[in-house]
């Protein structure tokens, strides 16, 4: 007998905050309640996508005055405390999520329904606006967890070539960032907890990566000193998203939904740097140098290119783009990361600095073309540089932390540290140059 796990959130039931007994009536003319489960409920569902604090508000806010009524709200990460009200009565109302994670797909559905309400939305009955927010709520994955295990491995792949590796590495980081996330995905569909979904998909991209190696050295007489690439196996569990947008809540002064953000993120890292610490202990693997070998200057940054690119569209795919949104932030974060790339080797530039102009970069750049592609500017920037977070770093940073050389892993830390904070400073200056409503704190 199978058992039946019960819910720990309960489900609201939405279409019951509507009038019966005017379900013709413009939302404009119903009741507070019914108006405030529709703010409400697009509020919710943009947060379950993975935008920040501000993106949530604004949205709320454009609701709220279409329908003539005010609205206040305290945003977390998994959570929304929210009051409306309409001169006369007001109606509170707490609403939770059950997990978190990125969805740029529904995202770009949701901003359409807002852009559409003031329109013909305010014209609609509550009833009906719920039936359309069910449709929104239905968009799930775009791909299957074969597809984004593919996608995870390609990204993987040009990650591995951007730090350093080679053939053999790139090919290993292939297969074990693959299976890894396709693992991950299995277990998120299935509603496991983010915990067991972090350790074995990264357990097994390690493994993986270790397996592959170890026939190629007893096949082909491999060298073991491409043991190098097997942290870029496990990249693809990097939480960018949260990471990026920690910062643009903070620097919004938004620090519920900043400092909750940034703790999600670091507890992501902090489990699958322990996990793949455990792992190369076990597998007897040690973040190495990678095997140096040399191209025509050319030759580089026509690689990066093609490789940022390849990078960047996987990571966009595992974020639920389609693959016109998933090309156009490839192609930003080619440029960008490029950029970046060669400011740090050819002209010398510390590391953090390089972040910042190439994350600077990836801004414009996605201010520009954002109209051009019909969506989100956050479904175009945060894929775009992704791929910048230092997560051979961080790892290092804790490696050398558990095998108490503490020295190393202070100097590692400092460096991603330094990084970390350039990137989402890159976006913000760059939404502040092209964003009139985004440099006002009002």
């Amino acid at each position: 007998m199978q058992q039946i796990i019960r819910k720990n959130h309960m489900d609201i039931a939405w279409h019951e905050y509507t009038d019966e007994n005017g379900a013709d009536v413009p939302v404009t003319e119903a009741s507070l309640t019914e108006k405030a489960s529709i703010i409400g409920r697009v509020g919710i569902m943009l947060l379950s996508c993975g935008t920040g604090a501000w993106r949530v508000r604004s949205s709320m806010n454009t609701l709220a005055e279409t329908m003539g009524i005010t609205c206040t709200a305290d945003i977390g990460l998994m959570s929304i405390e929210y009051t409306c009200f309409d001169g006369e009565n007001g109606f509170t109302q707490s609403l939770c999520l059950t997990n978190t994670g990125v969805n740029t797909s529904k995202l770009n559905r949701l901003e359409h329904f807002i852009r559409e309400f003031e329109i013909e939305g305010k014209d609609m009955s509550g009833e009906k606006l719920h039936s359309l927010l069910d449709d929104i709520e239905r968009i799930h994955g775009l791909y299957s967890p074969v597809v984004l295990g593919f996608a995870a491995a390609l990204a993987c792949c040009g990650f591995t070539f951007l730090l350093g590796g080679g053939p053999i590495e790139m090919f290993c980081a292939f297969a074990g960032a693959g299976i890894g996330n396709f693992l991950r995905c299995k277990l998120t569909k299935h509603h496991f907890t983010l915990f067991l979904c972090i350790v074995s998909s990264v357990s097994m991209a390690c493994l993986v990566y270790a397996g592959f190696l170890k026939i190629g050295e007893i096949l082909f007489s491999i060298s073991i000193q491409h043991e190098a690439g097997y942290i870029c196996a496990m990249l693809f569990i990097i939480p960018g998203f949260p990471f990026i947008t920690s910062g643009i809540d903070l620097a919004k002064l938004d620090m519920r939904s900043g400092t909750e953000r940034l703790m999600y993120a670091l507890i992501i890292i902090l489990v699958a740097a322990m996990s793949a610490w455990i792992m190369a202990l076990l597998l007897h693997l040690k973040p190495v140098d990678f095997i140096k070998f040399s191209l025509p200057a050319e030759m580089w940054i026509l690689c990066r290119l093609v490789t940022s690119f390849c990078g960047v569209f996987g990571f966009s795919i595992m974020f639920n783009s389609p693959v016109r949104l998933a090309a156009s932030a490839g192609v930003i974060g080619a440029a960008a990361n490029t950029l970046r790339l060669e400011l740090a080797d050819l002209a010398g530039m510390p590391p953090a600095a390089a972040a910042f102009i190439g994350a600077l970069t990836a801004g414009l750049l996605a201010s520009m073309i954002k109209n051009k592609v019909g969506y989100p500017r956050i479904s175009l920037t945060v894929p775009s540089i992704v791929i910048m977070v230092p997560g051979l770093y961080l790892y290092r940073g804790f490696y050398n932390l558990g095998i108490m050389s503490l020295a190393t892993a202070a100097s590692w830390f400092a460096a991603a540290i330094l990084i970390i904070a350039a990137l989402p400073l890159g976006l913000i200056f760059a939404r502040i140059l092209t964003d009139r409503t985004f440099r006002y704190c009002t």
